[in-house]
């Protein structure tokens, strides 16, 4: 671990175009560079969560304004699917808020992605803990993916979670990967965490005992109602370098900017494509937050001369 935090600080350290010109040519190595992977994040269950994260709306414990709703159902996931496959996303990601999924609710999960499956897409669920059995259902059913994010250090987790542990994420973590299951492990940055949180995030991404397949980096969205409401905006060039950082500790990854992509331009999001991010959430929502409409998506990779699939 301490020859890994060495490492990515050594990066982190590096003057900005050293690090995006290295960045990119570890990301021209092993990606098509004008190739970005297009998903899109369905909140299937929402609100209502029993869990404390300071960052996110759907918990129980804040005062925030969201359309809580529970499960829903079959065919109103599917027509969310259908919709998304036709703008052209090759992966649904199905959200839910809850610390672990209910036995009655895990059994409507499993047909939910058996389901979509037939209709020619990924699947990527997160769905919080889960135990030896479920994780056995899952690969049973067909999954593709499961996201767990990491969010921070160990270190600054507990500054914005303490209703389950660091060590909770980690074993769900490690059940999964020893199915077929593809892992979605990131994090989220600007919510007050220091330099050295992020350093230390990656260095516990690279340690698992595979790399995640796809790492989804979220820009904190201040949230009114949230303890993090107030938490001033990241600068820029340090979100980009945690991209380029991020490309190459985990050069076979798919990088994926995920929350927040609305409130960066569109030459911040050319630098983060150049620096190595070659995933996006697509659709007009992520969970409760704003995203970019699919219009402007398609401009943008025009003008980029970017394919997406």
């Amino acid at each position: 671990m301490s020859e890994n935090i060495d490492k990515i600080t050594t990066l982190y350290d590096l003057p900005f175009m050293d690090l995006l010109y290295q960045a990119h040519c570890m990301h021209r190595q092993n990606f098509d560079p004008n190739v970005i992977q297009t998903s899109a994040l369905c909140s299937i269950k929402t609100g209502n969560c029993s869990e404390d994260c300071a960052y996110c709306a759907q918990s129980r414990h804040y005062q925030t304004k969201i359309d809580s709703h529970n499960l829903m159902p079959l065919p109103e996931v599917m027509a969310k699917a259908k919709i998304a496959k036709q703008h052209g996303a090759t992966r649904f990601c199905m959200s839910t808020a809850w610390s672990k999924p209910a036995k009655k609710e895990f059994a409507k999960i499993i047909e939910i992605i058996k389901q979509i499956k037939t209709l020619g897409l990924e699947t990527c669920v997160t769905l919080g803990k889960l135990n030896d059995e479920q994780v056995q259902q899952l690969e049973a059913a067909g999954l593709d993916y499961y996201n767990h994010n990491l969010d921070s250090s160990p270190e600054f987790y507990s500054k914005i979670v303490t209703t389950h542990t660091y060590q909770d994420r980690l074993e769900t973590l490690h059940r999964i990967a020893k199915t077929g299951i593809k892992i979605c492990c990131g994090g989220i940055i600007g919510m007050g965490e220091s330099r050295n949180d992020r350093i230390a995030m990656f260095a516990q991404l690279t340690d698992l005992s595979k790399h995640p397949e796809s790492v989804p980096i979220n820009r904190l969205v201040p949230i009114k109602g949230t303890p993090l409401e107030n938490v001033p905006a990241l600068d820029d060039f340090e979100f980009i370098r945690t991209v380029a950082v991020a490309r190459i500790v985990l050069p076979k990854s798919y990088i994926r900017l995920a929350a927040g992509r609305a409130t960066m331009s569109d030459v911040m999001q050319a630098c983060c494509f150049f620096a190595g991010a070659n995933s996006i959430f697509y659709g007009d929502k992520l969970l409760t937050t704003a995203n970019p409409e699919i219009a402007k998506d398609l401009e943008l990779f025009r003008r980029l001369g970017i394919q997406h699939a």
